[in-house]
C-alpha cells in the first residue's frame, strides 16, 4: 500500500503538477501546494521517449509488451517521441505508442507527425498481430488504439491510407456498439488494420481479481472480449489491459489464451508504471 501512494505521488510530481497541487493543498497553507508542486516537477523524473526501454521490442517474443500514451494529457512532447522514432531506426527495434480518440484526446496532427515521422524514418507499420504471429521485428511502429471511439478511429482513415500505416484497435464494450459502428469496424479491419480484445466494461483488472477472483477476471471480462470479436470473423490473436493495469498472475492466466498482451508505460523513473520492463 505505501509503494502504491509513493507511485501516485511521483506520477503526478512527474507528469501532472496540477494534480499534485490539488493533493497537497489538502494538507498544506495556501499558495504553498503550488509553489511546491513545481517545484517538484521542474525537477522530476520524466524520462525521454528514446530511454524508455519498455516500448521498444527487439524480437524477444514477450509475452508483455507496453506502449507510450499520445494523448494530450500526457504530456508526453512530439520531441520526445521524434527520440524514440530515432531510436527505432538506429537500433532496429520496434516503438509501441498509442492513443484513444484521434481528433479528441490526441490531434490528428500528432498523429500525422507520428506516421509522417516513421515513413520519413523507414519505419514499417507493426500490428499485434504481427507480434503473435513471431514477426513484427523492427525498425518499425506498432501503433494502437484503445477503447471504443469507433467514429473517432474512422477520421484518422485517410491518415493511414496516406502512409500505408497498419495500427491495432483494442476495442471494449463491443457487445454495446451500434450496427454503424460494427460496419465502421469492419471497413478498418478490411484496410488491414487489426481488431483486439480490451475486456468487457474496461474495468481494472488486478482490482477485479482481489474482489471476485482470477477465474472470474478471466471467464468475465477477458475471454468474452476476444470470443465477440472472433465471432463476428475476426482473427484476435492480442488483448490490452484496461488502464494498463496487469499482474504476473494474470498475465501467465491470460496467456493461455492469446500469446501477445499490451499494457502501458509511463515515463517516469523508478519502479512506479505497470510495465514490467
Amino acid at each position: 500500500m505505501a509503494r502504491a501512494r509513493t507511485a501516485v505521488w511521483v506520477y503526478a510530481a512527474c507528469m501532472r503538477p496540477a494534480l499534485l497541487a490539488r493533493m497537497l493543498a489538502l494538507a498544506s497553507p495556501p499558495g504553498f501546494a503550488l509553489a511546491l508542486a513545481l517545484g517538484l516537477a521542474a525537477t522530476a523524473c520524466r524520462e525521454d521517449a528514446g530511454e524508455l526501454e519498455g516500448i521498444f521490442y527487439d524480437g524477444d517474443g514477450r509475452l508483455v509488451h507496453c506502449a507510450l500514451n499520445l494523448d494530450s494529457s500526457a504530456g508526453n512532447s512530439l520531441e520526445s517521441i521524434d527520440h524514440g522514432l530515432d531510436r527505432a531506426a538506429e537500433r532496429g527495434e520496434v516503438i509501441e505508442l498509442y492513443a484513444h480518440r484521434p481528433g479528441k484526446t490526441v490531434p490528428l496532427e500528432t498523429i500525422e507527425h507520428v506516421l509522417a515521422g516513421a515513413a520519413e524514418r523507414g519505419l514499417g507499420f507493426v500490428t499485434y498481430r504481427d507480434f503473435a504471429a513471431g514477426g513484427g521485428t523492427g525498425p518499425g511502429l506498432a501503433l494502437s488504439f484503445d477503447d471504443a471511439g469507433v467514429a473517432d478511429w474512422l477520421t484518422a482513415r485517410p491518415l493511414f491510407l496516406q502512409y500505408g500505416a497498419r495500427v491495432t484497435f483494442f476495442v471494449t464494450r463491443y457487445h454495446l456498439l451500434t450496427d454503424d459502428e460494427h460496419a465502421q469496424l469492419r471497413e478498418l479491419a478490411a484496410d488491414g488494420h487489426e481488431l483486439a480484445g480490451h475486456s468487457v466494461d474496461h474495468l481494472r483488472a488486478p482490482r477485479f481479481v482481489e474482489e471476485l477472483g482470477l477465474a472470474a477476471y478471466v471467464a468475465e471480462q477477458a475471454l468474452p472480449s476476444l470470443d465477440i470479436l472472433r465471432a463476428d470473423g475476426y482473427e484476435v490473436t492480442s488483448f490490452a489491459y484496461p488502464f494498463g493495469a496487469r499482474t504476473s498472475e494474470i498475465d501467465h492466466a491470460l496467456g493461455r489464451h492469446v500469446p501477445v498482451l499490451r499494457s502501458v508505460a509511463f515515463p517516469v523513473s523508478g519502479p512506479f508504471g505497470p510495465c514490467p520492463r
